[in-house]
């Protein structure tokens, strides 16, 4: 998805939390820690292919980087960054390497995607894992939250993408049309309204529309 510049921008999650509105009623809402981020690079369809730009967040030492990331970092002359993301954008040679990136082009009541990892489950049934209702709980049936069946027998296999037992979560997730409560741009601080993928602390990619 193509954005503008100025309304994308990383933050990781801080927790959740109520606020009321004008008629006093409660609503949750979501508070996110969002950039600063800075310009690492720059994408043009000229060069890349496409037209981009890799933002940086979260201070890191450089000491801490494998060779490749320090001379990505070297190579542009900016700060060592925890976590590194793309985002397209229409003209990516607009922007330039080492720009700061804020708040300041978010507001309340706009609307806005997020995507994150969701928290991780470990290994779940298929009741849990897929809302399989399940076998009979009662008249002798010993079958209860197994699956059963695969499919087709005859195939003697069992066919990709069959709902089975696993490992639940702990996948990329898009929470989309989400309402921006308030903007604490001194504070790097944005609220929005609802619930956003995974567990305090994690990365979040932010999009305005």
């Amino acid at each position: 998805m193509v954005t503008d510049m100025a309304q994308c921008i990383l933050g990781k999650k801080i927790g959740m939390t109520r606020i009321f509105d004008q008629d006093g009623k409660q609503v949750g809402v979501t508070v996110i820690q969002a950039g600063p981020c800075v310009v690492v690079q720059a994408k043009t369809a000229a060069t890349d292919g496409y037209e981009g730009v890799q933002l940086g967040f979260e201070d890191r030492k450089l000491s801490k980087l494998n060779s490749p990331m320090t001379g990505h970092f070297e190579k542009r002359g900016v700060p060592a960054k925890r976590y590194l993301k793309e985002f397209r954008v229409a003209d990516g040679g607009a922007y330039q390497v080492g720009q700061t990136v804020t708040l300041e082009g978010f507001a309340s009541g706009q609307v806005v995607d997020i995507i994150g990892v969701s928290k991780g489950k470990g290994f779940a049934g298929g009741m849990k894992r897929h809302g399989f209702k399940g076998g009979p709980g009662t008249h002798g049936s010993k079958v209860h939250r197994a699956p059963q069946s695969s499919g087709a027998t005859d195939a003697a296999r069992v066919f990709k993408g069959t709902r089975k037992p696993g490992h639940m979560g702990d996948v990329q997730v898009t929470a989309r049309g989400l309402k921006v409560v308030s903007v604490d741009r001194e504070r790097n601080l944005l609220v929005v309204k609802g619930a956003v993928p995974g567990a305090p602390g994690g990365l979040l990619r932010i999009s305005g529309r």
